[in-house]
C-alpha cells in the first residue's frame, strides 16, 4: 500500500473532522480570495472636463414641406401704424419693409436699458479698481504702522528695561517691586506681554521686509492680516504698561513718596501711543474688511451686468418687432391698413401670396408656449439625409387642435434658402432654437447631481499632469483622493450639456460617471461558488448552495 492510499484511508475512517478540515480550508481560501481580489471592486470614475464652448437649446417637431399659395403677415406686437410700406397687387423682395408700427416706446426701453447696463459696468469697473485701490492703501498702511512700531517698541523698552528711576536696576523692577508684585521679572505679566509683542513685531518686520508693492494679491492681503494681529498685541501690551506704571505712581503717592518727573513722560508716551495703535487698527481692520468683502461684491455687479446685457437684448428684439418684413419673395395680395390705425399682436394685416415652400409641422400645447415667431430653425428631410438647410419660424396657429384629449398646434417655417431636391409633401423635421449661449462653462449632463432643490458635481483634486491623463482615460480610472461635493448654480440645459454659471472654472476636472469591477467580480464569484470539492470516502463538500 502506498502513501496516497495510507492517506486516503486514515481521512474516510475520519470522515467528520475531516469535513471540518475542509470547510475551514474553505473559508480561508474563500477570504483569501475575496482579500486578493479586493482591489478589482475599486471604484473607478469617468471623468469629465469643465470646457467653455456653445450651448443650443432647441425643441423638434415634424411635419411636411408644403407648397404655400399665401401667407397671412401677423406683426407680434400692438400699436399703431405710422407707415404702409405697400400696396395691393405690389411685388416685394424678401425683408422688404411692409410696415411699420409706432416704436417710440420700444426705443425709449432700448436706451433706458442701455443706460442701465452702461451704469453697471461702471459700478463693476468702479468695485474693481476700489479692491485693486485696497491693496495699495493696505501696503500704504502697513508701511505708516511700521514707522510707529520702531518708535513704540524702542521707547517700550526703555520703559521697561532702562535704569532711569533706581539705577543700576531695570525699571520694570522698580515698579514691580514697589506695587508688591512678587514674580521675578522674567516670570512676571507684563515682561511676557512685552517680550509677546517684541517677536510678533519682529517676525512681521521680517515679512514686511520681503514685500513690495508689485507682490501679488494673496500675499499683501497675507500680510495686512498679520500686521492686524501684531497691532492687537502691542495695543494690548501698551495698555499693560500703562496700567503697570499708573499703579506705580498712585502707589507712591499714597506713601508721600517722590515721584520721578520721567514718569509723567512714560504716561504721555503711552498714551499717544494708544492713540496711533488704535488708528493703525481701525485702518487696518478696514481695509481686511473691504478685501474680504469686495469679491463678493464685484460677483454681484457682475450679476447685475449680465443680466442687463440680456435685458438690452431683449428690448432690442423687442425693438425689431415694431418694423414687419415681407419673410419672402411674393405679391401683397391683400393689405387693408393705413397710418393711423391700430394693429393687435398676431392679428392678420396682409396677405402676401408666393410660391416659396415651407415646412409646416405639429408641437403640442408645452412645446408651443416655448417658441416665438421669427426664431431661428434647422430643417433636415428624411429623403435627404445629406441636407440641412435654416428657416425660421414665420407662423403660430392662435388656436389649436384636440385629438384624444391631446392639444396641438401648427407651426410653419419658412426656408432661408431653397434647394431644387425639396420637393412638396416631403418629410421635414424641424429644430426650433429657443435659446443659445455662447462661450460659455459647460459640462456634460451626467455629471451633474441634485440633492433637493440643490446641484453639486463630484470635484476632483489632482495636479495638472494628472488631470490631463484622468480627462483621457474614458474607460474609468481609481483616484488616489476621493472626489470632494461642490456646489454649483446651473443655466440652460440641453439633451446633453449644461451650463454653468457658477462654482467650477475652466479646466476643472469632476466626475461624470462611476464604473465598478464588481458585477464581473460577483459573476467570477458566482461561478466559483458551484464548485464542488470531493475527497474519496467523505463525500462532496459543496461550496454554496
Amino acid at each position: 500500500m502506498n502513501i496516497f492510499s495510507r492517506i486516503f484511508k486514515r481521512i474516510a475512517s475520519h470522515k467528520l473532522i475531516t469535513a471540518i478540515i475542509v470547510i475551514i480550508i474553505g473559508v480561508v481560501a474563500f477570504f483569501g480570495y475575496k482579500h486578493l481580489k479586493g482591489n478589482e471592486n475599486t471604484t473607478r470614475y469617468v471623468m469629465a472636463t469643465v470646457s467653455k464652448g456653445n450651448i443650443i437649446v432647441s425643441l423638434s417637431g415634424s411635419g411636411q414641406v408644403s407648397a404655400s399659395d399665401q401667407v397671412d403677415i401677423k406683426p407680434k406686437v400692438s400699436g399703431d401704424i405710422i407707415n404702409v410700406g405697400v400696396e395691393n397687387g405690389q411685388e416685394v423682395k424678401k425683408e422688404a419693409l411692409l410696415v411699420q408700427i409706432d416704436d417710440r416706446d420700444a426705443q425709449k426701453a432700448v436706451q433706458d436699458a442701455e443706460i442701465s447696463l452702461e451704469t453697471t459696468k461702471i459700478a463693476l469697473d468702479q468695485a474693481q479698481g476700489d479692491l485693486k485701490n485696497s491693496y495699495e492703501e493696505g501696503f500704504n498702511k502697513i508701511t505708516d504702522a511700521f514707522s510707529d512700531f520702531r518708535i513704540i517698541m524702542s521707547d517700550l523698552q526703555s520703559i521697561l528695561f532702562g535704569e532711569v528711576i533706581s539705577p543700576p536696576y531695570w525699571n520694570i523692577d522698580i515698579y514691580t517691586y514697589s506695587t508688591n508684585y512678587t514674580e521675578s521679572s522674567e516670570n512676571n505679566i507684563y515682561y511676557k506681554s512685552y517680550h509677546n509683542a517684541r517677536s510678533s513685531y519682529e517676525k512681521n518686520l521680517a515679512d514686511y521686509q520681503l514685500v513690495s508693492r508689485s507682490s501679488d494679491e494673496n500675499t499683501i492681503e497675507s500680510l495686512i492680516k498679520e500686521t492686524y494681529q501684531t497691532t492687537k498685541i502691542l495695543s494690548e501690551t501698551i495698555k499693560n504698561i500703562n496700567n503697570l506704571i499708573q499703579l506705580y505712581e498712585k502707589t507712591l503717592k499714597d506713601k508721600n513718596l517722590t515721584i520721578n518727573p520721567i514718569i509723567d513722560t512714560y504716561l504721555s508716551n503711552l498714551s499717544a501711543y494708544t492713540d496711533k495703535i488704535n488708528t493703525h487698527l481701525l485702518d487696518l481692520l478696514s481695509t481686511e474688511q473691504t478685501i474680504q468683502t469686495a469679491p463678493v461684491d464685484i460677483k454681484s455687479k457682475e450679476l447685475t451686468v449680465k443680466q442687463n446685457e440680456s435685458a438690452l437684448l431683449d428690448a432690442k428684439e423687442k425693438l425689431a418687432d415694431y418694423s414687419i418684413y415681407a419673410p419672402f419673395d411674393g405679391v401683397v395680395a391683400e393689405i387693408d391698413i393705413k397710418n393711423g390705425d391700430s394693429v393687435s399682436a398676431n392679428a392678420v394685416i396682409a396677405t402676401l401670396i408666393t410660391n416659396q415652400m415651407i415646412a409646416e409641422i405639429t408641437l403640442n400645447e408645452v412645446d408651443v408656449a416655448k417658441i416665438k415667431i421669427g426664431e431661428k430653425v434647422t430643417l433636415t428631410f428624411d429623403a435627404l439625409p445629406d441636407l440641412t438647410i435654416s428657416g425660421k419660424v414665420l407662423d403660430i396657429d392662435t388656436l389649436g387642435t384636440v385629438s384624444q384629449g391631446v392639444v396641438s398646434y401648427g407651426v410653419k417655417i419658412a426656408f432661408d434658402t431653397l434647394a431644387n431636391s425639396i420637393k412638396s409633401g416631403m418629410s421635414v423635421t424641424a429644430d426650433i432654437i429657443t435659446d443659445i449661449k455662447q462661450d460659455v462653462l459647460i459640462l456634460p449632463n451626467t455629471a451633474i447631481k441634485t440633492q433637493g432643490i440643490s446641484k453639486y458635481v463630484e470635484l476632483v483634486t489632482a495636479s495638472d499632469a494628472l488631470k490631463q491623463q484622468l480627462a483621457a482615460n474614458v474607460s474609468g480610472v481609481a483616484l488616489p483622493i476621493p472626489p470632494t461635493q461642490q456646489s454649483i448654480e446651473t443655466g440652460i440645459s440641453n439633451d446633453t450639456s449644461t451650463e454653468i454659471v457658477s462654482g467650477l472654472k475652466e479646466g476643472d476636472i469632476v466626475v461624470a460617471s462611476t464604473v465598478s469591477s464588481s458585477t464581473s467580480s460577483n459573476s467570477s464569484t458566482t461561478n466559483s461558488s458551484q464548485t464542488q470539492i470531493r475527497i474519496p470516502g467523505v463525500g462532496g463538500f459543496e461550496g454554496g448552495r
